[in-house]
């Protein structure tokens, strides 16, 4: 009996004293070993694309700052794919272009280099009624960031549009006429003169300082915004009244553009929910907002919310800050599984060091996942190792792992699931990261490789979950099947 007791009290003591180890125990046999893909329903939707047409009638949410969330592939405002195949190949595309810009203007800010010091090698001019101004030209560049859109009013009396949402970003735009340069929109281009809320911000105002790259004509803000992968934007910098939902939010600060290049093909502008001040959940003055992302290829809409708080069941992770720049919103990841158990990888590789380097951010305007070479890596060969009855194919553009599964029907794949401190962690459903490349049944692990020190947790991952950003609290909340 007294031994029995002295070996109750040694796991007592064992447990009380090393929780860290008992709860990586419990974080790695919680996760479901496997998980299953519905081959043939992804297949069927490759077939049958969203038929969403962009100037249908909406239903307003009845919260009152709430805006409807649409995928691209559902605003049909621009270039028509011959099959599915030429569709991700133009997706995959697009997303290599983003990348690249997240990854330049952080490299601009950790070496300390403004974008006001950078100067256009080629340059043109475009005349407005006010004055010349001089705006970066960049030919050939078709490809657009944006991925998800939502409709909102601009002006008084409101004008329905189509804009971009991105975290990435932190200026809100839209362009605007007298247009010099536009690329093509479905709706009508924004009369700035048709608006009686309509304000120029003057050249010493705390909205235009906020500027990464600005210029004062005739006393009035022009700002300028460029994107990395050969996009801009260049206009009068404003104030106006915009509509979210049933809530009309006077003088918000927008950029009219009169000379716009490669954006958003469909769309009006763009509305940033980066942490900068020009964005607009700091203009809100919100504490939180909150967002689902609907499948990438469904005619179905979800939402992007202000004000709300955490789900009681929401996964929760750190929300960091990088100090050399404000706009991304980093989360605190400490590992990552395959086939319920953990990469061996240490929790240091994605962190962010004191420079500012490092770590990994969360984007609604990445479509795939980038984790540092060695990483991808490890988990590639983890998934590999996992499904190994599985008939290979060749790789397709960044992607290097993928299957021929014209056979199938359902298949079950190791599951991939992020971890976070205190033993949380985020199973990802296998649609978030087997997607198919074309009709044919060819699917592809949806990772890819990035020789950057920033990773990204991109929007297919997030797809069907509902990202919290809780700014009060620092805190990121993860809510599956929440759209």
């Amino acid at each position: 009996m007294s031994s029995h007791c002295s070996l109750l009290f040694f796991i007592f003591f064992f447990l009380t004293s090393h929780s860290s180890v008992f709860s990586r125990i419990l974080l790695e046999t919680s996760v479901t070993a496997t998980s299953i893909l519905n081959v043939a329903d992804s297949i069927y939707e490759t077939k049958n694309p969203s038929s969403f047409q962009l100037n249908q009638q909406e239903e307003q949410s009845q919260s009152p700052f709430s805006l409807k969330l649409h995928s691209r592939a559902s605003v049909r405002g621009g270039v028509e794919h011959s099959d599915y195949k030429s569709l991700t190949l133009a997706r995959l595309d697009r997303d290599t272009a983003r990348v690249k810009s997240l990854v330049t203007r952080l490299d601009l800010a950790l070496n300390n280099i403004s974008k006001a010091d950078l100067k256009p090698v080629i340059t043109t001019m475009y005349t407005t009624d006010q004055e010349d101004i001089e705006a970066p030209l960049i030919s050939g560049t078709t490809q657009g960031s944006g991925e998800y859109f939502t409709r909102v009013g601009i002006g008084n009396p409101a004008r329905e549009v189509y804009m971009v949402l991105d975290t990435g970003s932190d200026v809100n735009w839209l362009q605007c006429a007298p247009c010099a340069d536009c690329y093509h929109q479905t709706e009508p281009i924004f009369e700035p003169a048709s608006s009686s809320s309509y304000q120029p911000l003057s050249c010493d105002t705390s909205q235009c300082k906020a500027l990464e790259v600005s210029e004062c004509r005739n006393a009035t803000c022009l700002y300028e915004v460029s994107y990395g992968d050969g996009s801009y934007t260049v206009g009068d910098f404003a104030t106006e009244t915009l509509t979210i939902g049933s809530t009309s939010v006077q003088n918000v600060a927008v950029g009219c553009g009169h000379s716009n290049e490669g954006l958003f093909v469909g769309a009006a502008g763009l509305l940033g929910l980066g942490g900068g001040l020009l964005a607009l959940p700091s203009q809100l003055n919100t504490t939180s907002f909150s967002y689902c992302l609907v499948d990438r290829d469904s005619d179905s809409a979800s939402t992007v919310e202000f004000g709300t708080s955490l789900q009681p069941d929401a996964v929760e992770a750190p929300l960091l800050r990088n100090h050399q720049l404000d706009t991304f919103y980093y989360v605190g990841l400490t590992g990552i599984s395959v086939g319920g158990e953990l990469l061996q990888i240490p929790q240091s590789s994605f962190e962010m060091d004191e420079s500012g380097s490092g770590g990994i951010i969360i984007d609604s305007g990445t479509a795939v996942t980038r984790l540092q070479t060695g990483i991808y890596n490890s988990l590639r060969d983890s998934f590999l190792k996992g499904t190994s009855d599985l008939e290979k194919a060749n790789g397709v553009a960044m992607f290097d792992t993928c299957y021929n599964l014209s056979s199938k029907t359902t298949i079950e794949v190791p599951t991939v699931a992020f971890h976070f401190p205190g033993g949380k962690m985020l199973a990802l459903p296998a649609k978030n990261y087997m997607i198919p490349v074309d009709s044919m049944g060819t699917f592809c692990l949806a990772f890819a490789p990035t020789a950057s020190s920033l990773a990204i947790i991109g929007n297919v991952q997030q797809q069907g979950t509902r990202v919290t950003f809780d700014l009060a609290n620092s805190l990121i909340g993860f809510s599956s099947n929440k759209c």
